[in-house]
């Protein structure tokens, strides 16, 4: 995947961050057993992937045109042959 700089952008970045905290929370008052601490940490994941998609509408995220993946194959030996 690194090659592919998959996950590489602003968007990937702050939405997993955001997510990450957000489980961090929830485990928290998990162990603590205080279920609206639980909930609340379950909603800023949710909030992480909202923030990652509007930041990703915003042109913070990969394009998928760059990636190879979503070429055809003619178009890509073209552009390898191009340089």
């Amino acid at each position: 995947m690194a090659g592919s700089s998959h996950g590489h952008t602003p968007a990937a970045w702050t939405g997993v961050i955001i997510a990450f905290i957000g489980f961090c929370i929830a485990g928290l008052f998990m162990v603590a057993a205080q279920p609206m601490g639980f909930w609340a940490g379950l909603a800023v994941v949710v909030l992480g992937g909202v923030v990652g998609y509007i930041m990703r509408m915003m042109g913070l995220g990969q394009p998928k045109h760059s990636h190879p993946v979503h070429q055809v194959a003619g178009e890509r030996a073209t552009a390898d042959a191009k340089g």
